[in-house]
C-alpha cells in the first residue's frame, strides 16, 4: 500500500530537492481545474519557470464542420451553440445571418434590434464569466460567485425566448420563433435597472485591487504586431491597442444605429484583457438600452415560408403550411448555389461562417472561423519564460473555450 503519511511526503520532497538544476516535464491538463476546460499543455520546466510549452488540441472530437455536411440548414443551429457555449445566442444568430445572406433574405427592423439585444446580453454573460474566473484564478473567488448570479438572470431571459438556458438553439432563419414574452420584458427591465450597481461592486473589487494588479499586469503580454500575425480579433486584440471590432468594421443587424465606443488597451497583458472586457460590458449595456428604447414595432420574422417553420396550428389546418413544414423539416427546400462569408463579433472575437452551397439540402462545405482556436496557437509564446501562476491567469484572460478548438 502506498505510504501517504506526512513524513513520507516530506521525505519525497527532500529527495526532489536533490534534483534542483535539472529540467522536468509538466503536463498542465488536459483535465486540470485551473485550465477550465479540456486543454493539454506539455511544459518543460526549470523549477517554476516555463522554458518551453507545446499545446495539443483534439480532446473534444466533435467534427461539427463535417457533421454539417449531413444536416439541413436549420439543424446546423444546434451545432453552432456548442462552440462558445458561454455566448451561444451570438453563434446561433451569426449562423442564421449567414444563411440569410446566401438566400437573399432581408429581415424586419424589429428582428435586427431583437438580435442586437440578445447578442449583447450574451456578450455580457460571456465577459462576466471570463473576468470572474480571472479574478478567481488570482485568488478572489467572491466576485465570480456574485457574477454567476447575474449570468443566471441572463439565462432566465434566454429561457423566455427559446426554452433553453445554455445551448440555446435561439431564433430561426429569418427571425425568431416567437416575439419577446411579457415575462422577458419584465426580466430585461429589471436587469437593466439593477445590474449596473451590482457590476460596479465587481469593478470596485478588482479593478484597482493591488494584489490583482500585481498578479495580472505584465502576465502573458503579446504585442499588437504578434497578435495580428496570429490572427487575433476581439477583446484579446483590442487589449493590444488595435480598435478592430466587426460591429463597426462590417456593421450587421443595424449596429450602425447605435452609439458606442470600442475600448482598447495598451500592453496586451492579462490586466488589459480584463479591463477591455470590463469596459465592453458597460458598452453592451449602453447598446441594449438604445435598442430596447427604440425597439421597432412589426413582425418578428421575415416572410420566407420556404425556410421559416409555420405556426404549428396552421400545419394542422392549412395545406400550404403543411407542405412547407414538411419540406423544411426534411431539408427539401431549394437553396441557391454559391458561397458566402459572414462574420459577427462574438464574445471572443470575430466568429465567421464560410459557407459553400451546391444547391443541395446541406452545405457542400462549411468552415467556422473560431477565435479561440487562433488564440490558443499563441499561448505557448505568451507563457514561455513566465511562471506557472502567470500561465494560469493568462489562459483564463484569453477566454479560450474548448468547444471552439476542434470544430
Amino acid at each position: 500500500m502506498k505510504d501517504n503519511s506526512l513524513s513520507n511526503i516530506l521525505n519525497q520532497h527532500d529527495s526532489n530537492e536533490q534534483i534542483d538544476g535539472q529540467l522536468y516535464t509538466l503536463n498542465l491538463g488536459p483535465t486540470h481545474p485551473a485550465t477550465h476546460g479540456i486543454f493539454q499543455n506539455v511544459l518543460t520546466m526549470d523549477g517554476e519557470r516555463i522554458l518551453h510549452a507545446e499545446q495539443t488540441v483534439g480532446y473534444i472530437h466533435r467534427a461539427f464542420e463535417k457533421i454539417s455536411e449531413r444536416r439541413n440548414y436549420a439543424q446546423i443551429t444546434t451545432l453552432t451553440d456548442r462552440m462558445n457555449y458561454c455566448s451561444a445566442p451570438i453563434n446561433n444568430i451569426g449562423w442564421h445571418m449567414t444563411v440569410e445572406k446566401l438566400i437573399g433574405v432581408k429581415v424586419p427592423k424589429r428582428v435586427d434590434y431583437m438580435r442586437v439585444i440578445l447578442m449583447e446580453l450574451a456578450r455580457i454573460g460571456d465577459h462576466l464569466i471570463c473576468n470572474g474566473v480571472t479574478g478567481m484564478d488570482a485568488g478572489a473567488i467572491t466576485g465570480l460567485t456574485y457574477m454567476f448570479i447575474e449570468r443566471e438572470r441572463i439565462y432566465d431571459m434566454y429561457e423566455q425566448i427559446c426554452g433553453a438556458r445554455m445551448t440555446t438553439n435561439m431564433g430561426r432563419i429569418g427571425g425568431f420563433e416567437r416575439d419577446f414574452t411579457p415575462k422577458f420584458h419584465e426580466l430585461l427591465k429589471d436587469f437593466l435597472k439593477t445590474f449596473p450597481a451590482r457590476f460596479q461592486e465587481f469593478c470596485n473589487l478588482l479593478e484597482r485591487n493591488r494584489i490583482f494588479m500585481d498578479r495580472t499586469i505584465g502576465a502573458g503580454a503579446i504585442s499588437a504586431e504578434r497578435a495580428l500575425s496570429y490572427g487575433f480579433t476581439g477583446p484579446n486584440l483590442r487589449a493590444c491597442g488595435v480598435d478592430y471590432d466587426v460591429r463597426v468594421a462590417e456593421p450587421y443587424s443595424s449596429y450602425e444605429d447605435f452609439d458606442f465606443i470600442i475600448p482598447v488597451g495598451t500592453s496586451g497583458d492579462t490586466y488589459d484583457r480584463f479591463m477591455v472586457r470590463q469596459q465592453e460590458i458597460w458598452e453592451s449595456l449602453k447598446i441594449i438600452n438604445q435598442a430596447y428604447d427604440n425597439l421597432p414595432e412589426g413582425p418578428f420574422h421575415a416572410d420566407v415560408p420556404e425556410f421559416y417553420l409555420p405556426e404549428k396550428a396552421d400545419v394542422y389546418k392549412k395545406m400550404e403550411a403543411l407542405i412547407y413544414h414538411f419540406k423544411i423539416v426534411m431539408g427539401e427546400t431549394d437553396v441557391p448555389k454559391g458561397e458566402v462569408y459572414h462574420a459577427v463579433e462574438g464574445g471572443n472575437g470575430e466568429l465567421g461562417f464560410y459557407l459553400v452551397s451546391d444547391g443541395g439540402r446541406a452545405p457542400y462545405r462549411l468552415h467556422f472561423r473560431r477565435p479561440c482556436f487562433i488564440y490558443y496557437q499563441a499561448y505557448p509564446e505568451m507563457i514561455t519564460g513566465s511562471v506557472i501562476s502567470d500561465a494560469i491567469v493568462t489562459m483564463c484572460s484569453m477566454n479560450v473555450i474548448a468547444g471552439e478548438l476542434d470544430a
